[in-house]
């Protein structure tokens, strides 16, 4: 259910950037929540991590496909970038909120997708990532919507090294 649950999410990103990408991504490995990918892009080569949540509030609405990414885009001087995307359109100028075993950080959001407030705090958050044990991310939709995701750590080590030397 899992895998099948990433590769929904993989095809609807796809779908979502398919114009700008040269070629579809291709998984390089799956680590137990975490799959490692990349792909071709004009500006060089992509690759990423992401992961699905392992559960969804609130439960009665359709929360579309989710998920949480970390890229490098070595060809735009771009390492580990944390972004997390839903499958609806969030609240104008919201925050969206990442917790890392208590540990928080800030997103700003921009259509159905976040990124860090403060972007000097992107390696912390991809530290705590790699030592935490479970993440949650919250954010309000364009209705009012306040919804949660709570994923699993498991693998995102492994997946991030996999990827450190993208190129």
């Amino acid at each position: 259910m899992f895998v099948k649950t990433i590769a929904t999410a993989m095809m609807a990103l796809f779908a979502l950037s398919a114009a700008a990408w040269a070629q579809s991504p291709t998984r390089i490995e799956q680590f137990d929540a975490w799959g490692a990918y990349s792909y071709d892009s004009a500006g060089g080569k992509v690759c990423y991590v992401l992961s699905v949540p392992i559960s969804s509030a609130p439960t009665n609405v359709d929360h579309g496909d989710i998920f949480f990414l970390i890229s490098q885009r070595p060809g735009q001087n771009v390492s580990y970038e944390p972004n997390a995307m839903m499958g609806y359109p969030l609240k104008e100028s919201s925050k969206i909120t990442v917790n890392v075993d208590g540990r928080e950080f800030i997103l700003f959001s921009r259509g159905n997708s976040g990124w860090v407030e403060n972007a000097a705090q992107e390696p912390q958050l991809v530290a705590a990532m790699k030592a935490g044990s479970s993440m949650t991310v919250k954010a309000v939709s364009r209705r009012g919507t306040n919804t949660s995701y709570s994923y699993s750590l498991r693998g995102v080590t492994a997946a991030l090294n996999k990827i450190a030397t993208c190129r």
